[in-house]
């Protein structure tokens, strides 16, 4: 039988967040504690198990190979602890009482919604807490635990994830940019001397790949609504998922960019369970309704073709406004994960 436990998850807790923050002082902060009192954890640690995590180098303190193997296992310990409550919580109440789910602002806002709406019908009192993120945010949302759902353009190292659909994004600017008035297919060069219009990554620590050309011009914007707006009054180009800007290229007021290559790209969205093991009924059968969905809404758009887009019905064209955006997938279904 293994022995009882000497350390407190408190005092592991305290380890991690000195290396992970930097210091003592923004481990306190960041654990609403003293100082002193993140520091007499530490120490109490140190002493229990006769080892010496940290040692002075200059005027900060450095992980000894010791402080680095307690640092992985406590990493593990704390996580391990945290799924084992999330799981007890969810066998004792039934259907989660709140969901939090996060989104790439280029899925189809329509089709998140009726989504929301179906799943509404089944569970009326479970909360859904929705966070519409770029990149780099939406794997941050999941790695912080505040998610238990994702649609994301990537799979965060540790969790596992379905391909739900492909995206189809095009190059465009209003009609009169000066890039249109070139005359000409163009090169990655042509675009550098213009202004890029770039939707902000929502993460913290913010990845180098929203950025996809580095441009002497840069507008970063928190929405893409205003970069589409940006655009159609000529103060930029950008790439923009196809069916975002069906309208404003049938106005006329956004045009392809004629470039050489690039000039479509497409970005594979993934669906992800935070913890599939711990997931509550409401969690997998939020999930069941978003596969269910994006299969049904890429089938349909799919007879219908573009053409049918030409319907009166607003919401009908909406959802016909997808075709050029979205593929089907094979029906064999195939898991993702990364290493």
């Amino acid at each position: 039988m293994t022995a009882n436990p000497k350390i407190t998850l408190e005092q592991w807790r305290a380890l991690l967040a000195v290396v992970d923050e930097g210091g003592y002082a923004q481990a306190a902060e960041v654990l609403h504690k003293s100082q002193s009192a993140v520091t007499y954890a530490v120490q109490k640690l140190e002493s229990m198990l006769g080892v010496k995590a940290f040692e002075i180098q200059g005027r900060k303190a450095i992980l000894t190979p010791t402080g680095q193997l307690l640092y992985r296992r406590a990493q593990v310990l704390l996580n391990e602890a945290g799924e084992l409550e999330s799981t007890a919580r969810a066998v004792s109440s039934g259907w989660e009482a709140e969901i939090g789910i996060a989104v790439e602002v280029i899925f189809p806002s329509w089709l998140m919604v009726d989504c929301l709406a179906k799943f509404g019908l089944e569970s009326p009192h479970t909360r859904i807490e929705m966070y519409e993120s770029v990149m780099s945010g939406t794997s941050e949302l999941l790695l912080q635990g505040k998610v238990q759902v994702a649609i994301a353009s990537s799979i965060p190292v540790g969790f596992l994830g379905d391909s739900l659909m492909r995206m189809r994004f095009v190059a465009a600017a209003h009609p009169d940019h000066p890039l249109h008035k070139l005359g000409r297919a163009l090169t990655m060069r042509d675009l550098r001397a213009h202004r890029h219009l770039v939707v902000r990554d929502t993460g913290t620590k913010r990845s180098a790949r929203t950025v996809s050309i580095e441009a002497e011009q840069r507008w970063t914007l928190s929405h893409m609504s205003t970069s589409i707006q940006a655009a159609r009054m000529g103060f930029g180009f950008s790439w923009y998922p196809e069916y975002r800007i069906l309208d404003e290229m049938k106005a006329g007021t956004l045009k392809p960019l004629p470039l050489k290559e690039g000039a479509e790209r497409y970005a594979e969205l993934y669906l992800i369970i935070a913890d599939p093991e711990a997931a509550g009924p409401g969690t997998r059968r939020l999930a069941e309704i978003l596969r269910g969905s994006v299969a049904e809404g890429c089938a349909r758009a799919q007879e219908l073709g573009l053409a049918e887009t030409e319907m009166g019905d607003e919401k009908a064209r909406a959802k016909l406004a997808v075709t050029p955006a979205i593929k089907t997938k094979p029906e064999t279904k195939k898991k993702t994960r990364q290493v």
